[in-house]
């Protein structure tokens, strides 16, 4: 029996849990010493009520024979594969409900959706950006190239004319930058993927905090997208189902590879591989895209970028140079004094009693960067920066 061995390649912690590490051994340094945590984006409010009522409402149908029910649909129980298709239609974006799939969120399609793919296929993952892209091509074994982002091109990187893939990861807004793509952006993505009959995986799993509406929130408000993009959104970010777990997949019937519809496959491969995501949580879900779902959801997504813009006036105060924070969650900040990330990470949690995330984690290109996240509660937030302001 032999191991798949590109686990071996893997760097041998998970950022998060170097971070937590670190963070446990400071208080146990320093006992009841109050650590305020800007570092992972956890949403922190409650569940919005049209959620909580609709799943209470799911329970109690589970407690009654005739209303009881066991295995779904491996896609997603139609009423909520309708709701995804009238959220995007809201867009401008015409779906197909057989085009959407539901899943337990983003991060577990987007690893399952490699499943699809040749193994010698071509990876191209923009660095820095979340690592768990470049993770599950390793696991995998695959060849990857990477686009570097940088303060010059404010973390947008472009692709060049030469450039040669067969795979490509788009997040926009961008984790952890906080960067926008323009819809101009966009379309030279989608003409480069038409071109090299490559396929765009799109991450918008934080669509819903684009304040600007110039902005597209969704790959398919891009002509041509649809022959060749794959986009996954969640739940997590847009109404707070981080440990509910609820996502959705959008594979359009028009993306076609080697005579082979992608659609197709991806419903053969779940219904291989998953059972699907529960009732109740898919009745939440239906709730959480209702038009009072929307607005609670909405209320509590301003209550972050509130969060963000005060982080990012404080910024701007003591002369960081930074992004995001106007239409994300995330705030990028370059590191004073030439310091490394993780220098940077030891003296605010050391020096502020503050948590944020060490930009060299993304990738090589986020050395000399850090993260800071506005999923915290306002006055944490206040005393954060207060406690920053005193430092510089």
């Amino acid at each position: 029996m032999k191991i798949n061995r590109g686990f071996l390649q893997l760097n041998d912690r998970y950022l998060f849990s170097r971070i937590a590490r670190k963070v446990q051994e400071y208080r146990g340094e320093h006992p009841g010493q109050e650590v305020l945590n800007l570092g992972i984006g956890d949403w922190t409010l409650p569940l919005g009520p049209a959620v909580l009522t609709a799943m209470e409402r799911a329970v109690m149908e589970l407690g009654s024979a005739e209303t009881f029910r066991g295995y779904g649909e491996e896609q997603g129980y139609a009423f909520l594969r309708q709701a995804v298709c009238r959220y995007y239609a809201a867009k401008g974006v015409e779906l197909a409900e057989s085009e959407v799939f539901i899943g337990d969120g983003a991060k577990s399609d987007m690893g399952n959706i490699l499943d699809l793919f040749a193994p010698e296929s071509t990876v191209l993952i923009p660095d820095p950006v979340y690592p768990a892209y470049l993770d599950t091509n390793i696991m995998a074994g695959r060849s990857v190239k990477f686009l570097a982002g940088s303060r010059e091109n404010r973390f947008l990187p472009l692709p060049p004319a030469d450039l040669r893939a067969d795979i490509v990861y788009i997040c926009s807004p961008n984790n952890p930058t906080g960067s926008v793509y323009s819809r101009e952006q966009l379309k030279e993505w989608v003409a480069w993927a038409l071109a090299q009959e490559a396929i765009i995986l799109f991450d918008s799993a934080y669509e819903a905090y684009i304040q600007d509406p110039d902005l597209p929130t969704s790959i398919y408000q891009i002509p041509g997208a649809q022959q060749c993009a794959i986009e996954f959104c969640s739940l997590s970010k847009t109404a707070g189902f981080t440990g509910v777990r609820c996502g959705y997949t959008v594979v359009p019937h028009g993306l076609v590879r080697d005579g082979i519809s992608l659609n197709e496959l991806w419903l053969r491969r779940q219904t291989t591989k998953f059972n699907g995501v529960s009732y109740i949580t898919q009745r939440g879900a239906e709730a959480a895209l209702s038009e009072r779902g929307l607005q609670e959801s909405r209320a509590s997504i301003s209550t972050y970028m509130a969060n963000a813009r005060v982080i990012a006036e404080t910024l701007r105060d003591l002369g960081f140079w930074f992004t995001g924070g106007e239409n994300a969650p995330y705030i990028w900040l370059q590191c004073p004094q030439g310091m490394s990330s993780w220098e940077f990470f030891d003296l605010l949690l050391h020096n502020c009693g503050l948590v944020g995330t060490p930009g060299s984690g993304f990738g090589r290109c986020g050395e000399g960067f850090f993260r800071l996240t506005a999923f915290a509660r306002r006055e944490d937030i206040s005393r954060a920066m207060e406690r920053l302001r005193s430092r510089y």
